[in-house]
């Protein structure tokens, strides 16, 4: 029998020509340490919007990084990509931003807490040279060595124990600065409605305000008179009428009673009529 060939020059030099990456990215491998074998693969192109878009990253100076894994951390992506140039900032996202819009600074406490999981990242060189070197940056590149270890297992969660212990003194400050801005904000759109109350727009309506009502005067005694009458009435439609048999009594009682009644009146009035009448032949 003849034995088949092995494939494995065959993958070994189509490794060699090339990493497969998505269109239109660059492939960089990183490792986490000298004794990791295998290597991740960090995906990067230059960071791009359509035209006429606002975009909160400089443009041909931004670096965007997919396939980050959770070790990596915005320290060491800055410094495994500071061989291609200065570094100004690095962001980690879950996500990619969708709008393209100014962001609030983010706050150091008060923000829902990340899930640890592949990220994106956000890399803003000083020149646009850093970009275009990243692209043609070979590997792999060594995430944790000995001047820069990367914490692990017991040591990773110590310092993150360490880090959820909040400093009193920063967490007043952030407080009282969010409140600052909060109050000015509600002074200015207070300022903005007395000055928009009043004035007509331009299809001719005025904007009517709580602080344009006349003040409410204190009722009368008639008024409450009818308010307690109204209250009443719609306290006996919302009751059960002839529910149960002694209410079938009672109002046959009442019934009859009032009819008794006019009745009587009835006989009063003819007596009177008939002690009025007169005869008058002429």
């Amino acid at each position: 029998m003849v034995a088949r060939r092995r494939k494995g020059k065959g993958a070994a030099r189509d490794s060699k020509e090339g990493i497969p990456s998505p269109p239109g990215y660059s492939a960089i491998p990183i490792k986490f340490s000298e004794k990791q074998q295998a290597s991740h693969y960090l995906y990067v192109r230059e960071h791009r919007v359509r035209e006429g878009t606002q975009s909160t990253w400089p443009q041909k100076r931004t670096l965007f990084v997919l396939n980050v894994p959770p070790y990596c951390t915005e320290e060491c992506l800055s410094r495994l990509l500071s061989p291609c140039g200065h570094v100004r900032s690095v962001e980690l996202q879950e996500k990619p931003d969708l709008a393209e819009s100014p962001k609030e600074p983010k706050s150091k406490f008060f923000q829902p807490k990340s899930v640890p999981g592949f990220q994106v990242a956000y890399v803003v060189f000083q020149k646009p040279g850093g970009v275009s070197a990243a692209l043609t940056l070979k590997g792999p590149l060594l995430v944790s060595t000995e001047n820069h270890p990367v914490k692990t297992g017991i040591h990773k969660w110590i310092s993150d124990c360490e880090d959820s212990v909040l400093d009193p003194e920063a967490l007043r400050v952030e407080v009282n600065t969010f409140m600052e801005a909060y109050d000015q904000k509600i002074a200015e759109e207070e300022t903005k409605a007395k000055e928009e109350e009043g004035v007509p727009d331009e299809e001719g309506w005025v904007k009517v305000t709580r602080r344009g009502r006349r003040p409410v005067l204190p009722r009368t005694e008639a008024a409450s008179l009818r308010v307690l009458e109204r209250e009443k009435k719609k306290r006996a439609r919302k009751e059960l009428l002839n529910f149960y048999a002694w209410q079938h009594r009672e109002t046959k009682m009442e019934h009859l009673a009032q009819l008794r009644k006019k009745f009587e009146e009835d006989k009063q009035r003819i007596e009177l009529m008939r002690a009025q009448r007169k005869f008058r032949p002429y």
